[in-house]
Order: structure tokens, then sequence, then C-alpha cells
């Protein structure tokens, strides 16, 4: 599924094309999705106006100009297109994840705007959309997740402070939103490789050195995944075509039985499961 640094390019993508932009028509052709949509959805968004998009977590949000909100989440399978008149260009998809181009099947929301349109498709139907109608209720939405990695609050004093008696492992930790929002499977292998700390290490026992670690290279990860456009691994492209190119980067992350990257190191990359997900790590420079 999209992690932080996908839905980040999704968010830049909106911001460059849909920003300022007034709705003039919603069409639901599946309402049926993680959360039904309701029947007055189409009236509620109509005429709105996008002052901006943000992104929090996995989550993007369109800000309207009148202080409501419409959340947006792609689930496991989810995209938004972007199609522009006139326009001749056949990628059309905001992101790197999954196809390139506009499948003709799944596509269940379409906004429209005076000169382009953004259709959101989804095999799986595990993403949803949801008004907002004001910042408090907005923040009361989200309070079930935790910082971001690129917070403030996402420092060392939470972590040794959350970690306190935890027997649990740092892996679970790390893609568990309710810690920290936004890592996933992919990028929680690639920031523990970083630190040299093995997957299954319990989270109550990390020393702060290993804390200040895992703070620094999850920003460091997640900055590079989102300068490289994010992680298509089936090759997939954005509406530039271009394809997203972090996985080219991978050091650990599906590179079962191949030699470490790392210099010096002699280990080899090993493929176990925590918490029912594959998690890739050295069996050298990882303890």
């Amino acid at each position: 599924m999209p992690e932080l640094p996908e839905v980040e390019v999704v968010k830049q993508s909106l911001n460059l094309k849909i920003k300022q932009k007034k709705i003039e028509k919603v069409i639901i052709k599946n309402r049926n999705l993680r959360f039904k949509i309701p029947l007055n959805f189409e009236k509620v968004l109509q005429n709105r106006l996008i002052k901006k998009i943000t992104r929090f977590s996995k989550y993007i949000i369109l800000n309207f100009s009148d202080g409501s909100f419409c959340l947006i989440h792609l689930g496991m399978s989810g995209t938004i297109h972007l199609l522009q008149k006139n326009s001749l260009n056949k990628f059309t998809n905001t992101s790197f994840y999954n196809s390139s181009e506009l499948p003709k099947k799944h596509n269940h929301v379409v906004i429209k705007f005076k000169d382009s349109k953004i259709i959101y498709n989804d095999p799986r139907r595990f993403g949803f959309f949801k008004f907002i109608h004001n910042k408090k209720e907005l923040d009361y939405r989200l309070s079930h997740l935790g910082p971001e990695p690129f917070s403030k609050n996402f420092n060392l004093k939470y972590l040794m402070n959350y970690f306190l008696k935890k027997k649990k492992d740092i892996k679970s930790f790390l893609i568990d939103q309710k810690f920290v929002s936004g890592i996933g499977n992919i990028y929680a292998s690639e920031i523990l490789f970083l630190c040299k700390i093995h997957p299954k290490s319990v989270a109550m026992k990390l020393s702060k050195k290993n804390c200040k670690k895992i703070i620094s290279n999850s920003r460091t990860v997640l900055n590079k995944a989102i300068k490289s456009g994010g992680s298509s691994i089936r090759d997939f492209k954005n509406i530039s075509g271009r394809n997203g190119n972090f996985q080219k980067k991978f050091r650990v992350y599906q590179r079962g039985d191949l030699s470490c990257s790392r210099n010096k190191c002699n280990g080899k990359i090993k493929k176990i499961f925590i918490s029912n997900r594959s998690t890739f790590f050295c069996n050298s420079c990882q303890k």
C-alpha cells in the first residue's frame, strides 16, 4: 500500500494542479468504499474552493476556503488520476503507485473542475472519502495517530517514554501508526538497517543512542524516498511518465539472500516475518 513518501508525492502533484480551483461537479460511481459515501456527498463538495492540499501520515487533506476539509485515504490500492482537457498525456497517475494510466475499471469517484478532473481508482475499495466540517473535527479524526517522523514531537523524550516497559519488538513499533504516523513496512526495514538495529530488538531495551538513530534515520530514509518520487516497486510511472526510483536504492528490502551492501560487511540479507509482514535485515551488522 502507499506509504508516507508516495502519499506526499500525490499531495505535491495535486497542489500543482488543483489548488485554488473550484469543484464544479462530483460524480460517485460506487459508494461502497471502506466507509460508504453519503448520499449528499456530491452536493456538499460542489462549488467549494480548494485553498490547498495538505497531508498527515497517509491521509490526503483537501483544505477548502470556508474552513472545511475532505479527508482522503488511499487504502491498499487507491490511486488518484488527473485528466486535463485537451491534454494528450496518457500518464494520469498523481503518484508512482499502481497503473500510470487510468484503468478502465474501479473508477469510483470523479471530481470535476473547469479545465480538469481527478478520478479515484481503487480495485480493493479499502480507501475512503470523508467530509470534515472544521479544524476541531479534523483534529479529533486524526487524534488516534502518533506524531509524524518529521514532527518535533517525534523526539528522544517521546521514544524513551513510549518504550518504557514495552516488550514488543522495534519493527512492530515502526509500522504501528499509533506510535509514529506514515512509516510502513518497506521503510521500517530500511530505517533499521541504517541504524544497525535488529528488527526483533525489544523496544524497552533500546539505548538512548539507538533511539536517536531511529529518529534521525527515519527522517533520512523518508526524505530520500520523497525526493526519489516514492517507491514504485512494480516499475510504475507518474503523470510525467517518470519512474519513482527509490526501489533502486533499497539497502535491504526485497534483497533476501543477497550480500550486505555496507562496506566491509560480509553478512547476508535475511527475510523473516514480524507481525505477519516481511522483514529484511543483515545477519551481521544488525545486532
